[in-house]
């Protein structure tokens, strides 16, 4: 008795083990890999530039002399025509400085002494002998004098920013009559400190006439071609394409800029190989407000594989075949990569066989519930025809209906995580003495590309950036 039932249960496990078949569909063809930065729009980023002129004024403060005086004073004399010589000193204040659009006022208060004499003249002759030399601004104070330089400043195709300094005419505030002769020899002063003033003039236009900010420009597009590191999204490069300048204002101390960049930046998991092009000239597309920028994430399929296998895994239907009852138990879903933009699958599974075969699905996204979903999911092709040969039982609306219910991932968080980020790094100093202060309004998907490792999502951001220069380096 005993060994007819050994011989019983050992015939059981012998048909159950040769009635669990072992099903292995072939892999389906995937698309090679192809980025899609070739598909990515442009965007559009509009950057008010605010420039702190303060170094500038300190610095033409320092460079612009304070003490002009004639020629070997106080020992020589200048001498105006046959009747008038005098020697004088001319000292200035601080200089103040008005901005309006692009034009720059600077102005400042001289102050001026002079000792003269004259002495009768004919015919350019002198017939009398110099009078006994007077003062005016010493023991009554210095004369005053109005002094002032208009700037206007104009930003070139080819980066260069170009000055065009104009002397007013000096306007005196006080007159200097000399002594007891009461002669007014204002004016002859006056033409002296214009002879001075056009040498400042020219030597300002010589240091400032014309600027090349284009290695500046270049560094900034070498910067901005380069891959950079920004925390928990991976490497962001925001490839440039081209740059603008809209206006050029003035308001306080600050020198205004609103410069506009036309990008494709990309967010990578690996990091790519930095793209070395020169900066190009200065040119005009469309003005919007704020940044307007699209930003490919990446995915990656272990991670959104090992979600959709916690919430498949065990998940069991029974079907009925030729009145055999057949089990099928989920056991893991595996994202393998893409397929005419479709993602493939490989669902492995136990039961009544066990193996694995393959479906594909198309990626979609809610905007409502921020949810990405594969949907449309059915076998592939190859597994379609393996299946037929082997289990054909297995091919149920169940199944596929199941991955698609539960191959959905809430991309909210992601957003979040991304905007707080940007956010981040539009608030910091960039380099030193560039700072941003900026804001992100909207961060939404614009669109899903599968790819061979990871699935990339389409990002669009709009916000606000506003770029401080100060304390820049002024030694050019």
């Amino acid at each position: 008795m005993k060994n007819c039932l050994f011989l019983l249960y050992a015939l059981l496990i012998m048909v159950v083990s040769y009635g669990q078949e072992q099903i292995a569909s072939p892999v389906p063809d995937l698309s090679p890999p192809v980025y899609p930065t070739e598909t990515l729009p442009e965007s559009e980023i509009n950057i008010p530039v605010q420039i702190d002129l303060t170094p500038f004024f300190a610095l033409a403060n320092k460079k612009v002399d304070t003490l002009f005086t004639s020629p070997d004073f106080p020992n020589a004399w200048v001498q105006d025509g046959c009747a008038i010589r005098y020697k004088y000193s001319f000292r200035r204040g601080p200089l103040q400085f008005s901005l309006k659009n692009t034009t720059l006022d600077i102005s400042f208060t001289g102050y001026y002494k002079i000792i003269g004499s004259t002495r009768g003249c004919v015919n350019g002759k002198a017939i009398t002998p110099w009078t006994p030399a007077c003062q005016c601004g010493f023991e009554e104070g210095e004369r005053k004098v109005k002094v002032g330089f208009t700037i206007d400043i104009a930003l070139l195709t080819n980066y260069t920013i170009k000055m065009q300094v104009t002397r007013r005419e000096p306007e005196p505030l006080d007159r200097c009559n000399v002594c007891f002769w009461g002669q007014d020899i204002t004016s002859s002063i006056l033409d002296a400190l214009k002879k001075e003033l056009d040498q400042s003039k020219a030597a300002m236009e010589k240091a400032y006439g014309r600027i090349d900010l284009k290695p500046r420009f270049q560094d900034l597009w070498n910067r901005l071609n380069s891959p950079y590191n920004v925390s928990n999204m991976g490497w962001l490069q925001v490839n440039p394409q081209k740059i603008r300048v809209n206006s050029i204002s003035t308001a306080n101390n600050l020198l205004q800029l609103s410069v506009g960049l036309a990008a494709k930046p990309v967010v990578r998991f690996e990091k790519p190989a930095a793209v070395v092009t020169p900066v190009p000239h200065i040119s005009n597309f469309s003005r919007e407000k704020g940044f307007q920028v699209y930003v490919d994430m990446v995915m990656n399929y272990d991670s959104l594989s090992r979600i959709l296998t916690s919430q498949i895994k065990g998940k069991e239907f029974v079907f009925s075949k030729a009145f055999i009852k057949k089990r099928f138990v989920f056991q893991e879903c595996r994202l393998l990569g893409n397929q005419d933009n479709r993602l493939v699958m490989q669902v492995k599974f136990t039961g009544t066989d066990n193996g694995f075969f393959y479906v594909t699905g198309k990626p979609l996204y809610y905007a409502d519930t921020r949810a990405l979903q594969v949907t449309d999911v059915d076998f592939d092709l190859k597994s379609k025809d393996a299946l037929l040969k082997t289990a054909d039982w297995l091919f149920s609306k169940k199944i596929t209906h199941e991955i698609e219910k539960m191959a959905k991932y809430d991309l909210t968080e992601t957003l979040n995580t991304v905007k707080d980020n940007i956010r981040q790094q539009l608030n910091q100093e960039f380099i030193k003495g560039v700072s941003g202060t900026g804001s992100v309004n909207d961060i939404s998907v614009a669109g899903i590309f599968p790819q061979t490792n990871w699935l990339a999502v389409r990002a669009y951001c709009n916000g606000n950036l506003i770029l401080n220069i100060s304390g820049m380096d002024l030694s050019l």
